[in-house]
């Protein structure tokens, strides 16, 4: 525990103006991340007399080494760039929303040439008209079953479209009349465009007009007995008034609104959020937070409004947002809020009315899923924290491993030899510290060889860090290690968190050449950011038995590392092997602590498993092409674009070649050797219909997908005694 007088800033070092403030540990890791009015007396209410400090507060000071801040030039930039941190750093300290589930929006893609309406997830994209969320895609497909009757606007995807158009056939959509079927003509691009312009209208809240003009054109077609158009806009009306049914209008004056509740006790609080668009609410929206530092509720809401908003811009920020404190100050949230918006926005607190009566309703809401969360949080927190003292407790550690590393390898019959690294934290999976390797030392199949040549490029890393970041002199770096860190490249690509050379957004950022403040624009990896191999682990895991573990023991040994313990799963019996023993450790099958290993060897395995087939792909997609040097992806997709295929190419002359823009007569040249040479694949054949299939995509890129893509319980160990 450090003493926060050992880094206290020395008497006028601190400006006495605007700026945001980062605390770090003995790690240089940002571990909070906070914004001033003035710099000067908020940092010094955090070096007073720790009895007189908040118990949350008391221990981010004691866990901090350091302090740093950057001087702006209005609270406004200040709230920017602490979100900005707080987004880049995650200190541990802050209040952090866990958002309670991915939640579903309707879409509709204006910016292609003929719009989609489809169920969208995740980061919204620029041109593409969102409305929701909804607490279920279900509740989407609905309302746009019933929408398609009168907007017959396309929801297929752009592999069903291309089809459609090539075969001159709609899809069966485009039968029922429940699509336009622009796809083979029926309308053109315009009238779709309009279709999907008007579907947008309806579902932003403007239907009385739609709906009334409707009415008059069925009351128009009866007049001139026209009876069967007169029954269809008929049913027309009835499904738009179906659609609306589903969202009661809770505020009469068709007001654009997002209303926010907070519930909260002396450890967590919850979020809940009622999206209200013309009167009805449109979705809702949900988190729930650890108060790891001492904030009110007025706080709590600027954090939530920074997540909210943080990534919106124009009609996504609505015009009134109803809280229930307002933060303080109150002027540069309210100042932010409009920058986003591009008009003002008016932030406050409901007085009465229907709308008081609505935010009651939310309230209530927030209550029942902070209630309903520590239920499922008290078991998952007595579950994890028993599972991480059986393991300390089984394998003789002085305390629980709070971050545990798992290592495993994975190969095809000794092809394509790699490896993964996976990081629990708390019990927890913490993605964006996974990492995957190549094995580079040697060719061929040795489980034994490649872990330790994993452990060792891992923890030479580390230590490297260490090194650089002066954690320790260099004499005693060389009594630990006498190499460098040259060589130690991971050989893969990092999965998760941020790169280690990019910048931090484009603010502009002051400050003095003190040491305690950071000066410049552009940031390196010495400013807290995660790094890829900067903290050890308590507890490293190995997929295997006795030789995996004395090999990564072995490892650590001729690094020097004493304080990291480790053991290794066997698959067959699940025994838990330690360093040096002849005999394994045997827990409990009811156990906790063999339950959470398991899933992090489990885990260790199915990252591994993935790696390893994305390589083989590749491997197995190589193209004739791969072989002529000089010739890069671009020239290789204008060659397949202008001839079609391989198979094409391969019978063109050198001068047909040279027709391609970017190809000169060398590389043409060097183009039709190697494809003189390789020999022609044998035809692919659709085993179903018997049919022989072109080579059309050969040489193309695969996709290969994410490095941490999901895959089945099952698909983890198919093929076994061949993939390892």
């Amino acid at each position: 525990m450090a003493d926060p007088s050992s880094y206290r800033p020395k008497p006028g070092q601190i400006p006495d103006s605007p700026g945001v403030y980062k605390f770090r540990d003995e790690h240089r890791r940002v571990i909070y991340v906070g914004k001033a009015k003035s710099l000067r007396q908020r940092l010094a209410s955090y070096f007073q007399d720790l009895a007189g400090l908040h118990p949350r507060t008391r221990t981010m000071v004691t866990t901090a080494a350091s302090v740093e801040w950057t001087v702006v030039s209005t609270e406004v930039e200040a709230l920017q760039l602490e979100y900005s941190w707080i987004k880049e750093f995650d200190p541990r300290f802050n209040v952090k929303y866990r958002d309670d589930k991915s939640y579903p929006y309707l879409a509709v893609t204006m910016n292609e040439e003929f719009p989609r309406v489809q169920v969208m997830r995740g980061h919204k994209r620029k041109g593409v008209r969102y409305f929701g969320p909804y607490g279920h895609a279900w509740a989407i497909r609905d309302t746009v079953d019933l929408l398609l009757r009168v907007f017959p606007v396309r929801t297929c995807s752009a592999g069903v479209f291309k089809n459609a158009a090539r075969t001159g056939r709609p899809c069966l959509l485009g039968y029922i009349g429940k699509c336009s079927a622009p796809c083979v003509g029926r309308v053109s691009d315009e009238e779709h465009r309009e279709l999907a312009e008007e579907f947008c209208d309806f579902m932003a809240g403007r239907t009385g007009t739609y709906i009334r003009r409707l009415e008059q054109q069925m009351t128009d077609a009866a007049e001139e007995m026209e009876y069967e158009r007169a029954a269809r806009l008929r049913d027309d009306i009835e499904a738009l008034k179906k659609a609306m049914e589903k969202n009661a209008v809770v505020l009469a004056d068709a007001t654009d609104a997002d209303l926010m509740a907070v519930a909260e006790d002396e450890l967590e609080a919850a979020v809940q959020i009622f999206h209200v668009r013309g009167g009805r609410v449109r979705g809702q929206r949900g988190w729930v937070t650890d108060k790891v530092e001492a904030v009110t509720t007025g706080d709590l809401v600027e954090h939530a409004l920074q997540q909210l908003y943080g990534e919106e811009t124009g009609d996504s920020v609505p015009k009134e947002v109803l809280v229930p404190a307002l933060p303080d100050p109150v002027e540069p949230v309210q100042e932010w809020l409009t920058e986003r918006r591009g008009s003002n926005v008016s932030l406050r607190i409901p007085q009465r009315g229907d709308k008081k009566a609505l935010m009651e309703t939310v309230q209530r809401n927030a209550l029942q899923a902070l209630g309903l969360h520590k239920t499922k949080r008290a078991s998952d927190l007595t579950t994890r924290s028993r599972a991480l003292e059986e393991i300390a407790g089984a394998l003789d550690l002085d305390s629980a491993p709070l971050r545990i590393e798992c290592y495993d390898i994975s190969h095809l019959q000794g092809d394509d030899v790699v490896a993964s690294m996976v990081v629990f934290e708390d019990g927890l999976q913490r993605k964006s510290e996974y990492r995957r390797f190549q094995i580079k030392g040697f060719e061929g199949q040795d489980d034994v060889r490649s872990m330790h040549e994993v452990i060792t490029r891992r923890f030479r890393r580390y230590l490297a860090e260490k090194e650089r970041t002066g954690e320790w002199t260099d004499g005693e770096t060389a009594s630990r290690d006498g190499t460098s860190a040259d060589g130690t490249s991971t050989g893969g690509t990092s999965t998760g968190g941020t790169s280690e050379s990019a910048p931090l957004g484009n603010a502009t950022l002051e400050g003095d050449t003190t040491g305690n403040a950071f000066v410049g624009n552009a940031f390196t990896e010495e400013d807290g950011r995660p790094k890829r191999f900067a903290y050890p682990p308590q507890l490293v895991v190995v997929d295997g038995g006795q030789p995996q573990v004395a090999a990564a023991k072995r490892a650590l040994d001729e690094l020097g590392i004493d304080d990291i313990a480790v053991c290794g799963l066997a698959k067959r019996l699940e025994e838990v092997w330690l360093p040096h023993e002849d005999d394994p450790v045997v827990l409990p099958r009811t156990s906790e602590g063999l339950y959470l290993l398991q899933r992090v060897r489990d885990e260790a395995h199915r990252f591994a498993i993935t790696y390893q087939r994305t390589k083989r792909a590749k491997r197995f997609k190589a193209s004739p092409l791969d072989e002529v040097p000089g010739l890069g992806e671009t020239r290789k997709q204008a060659l397949i674009k202008h001839f079609g295929s391989v198979k094409k190419l391969r019978s063109a002359t050198i001068d047909q070649i040279c027709e391609v823009p970017g190809i000169g007569r060398k590389t043409a040249e060097a183009v039709a050797v190697a494809l003189a040479q390789a020999a022609p694949a044998a035809p692919a054949v659709n085993t179903a219909t018997g049919e022989i299939m072109e080579d059309e995509e050969v040489g193309a890129p695969a996709d290969t997908g994410s490095p941490e893509e999901p895959v089945s319980a099952g698909a983890s160990h198919e093929r076994r005694g061949q993939e390892t």
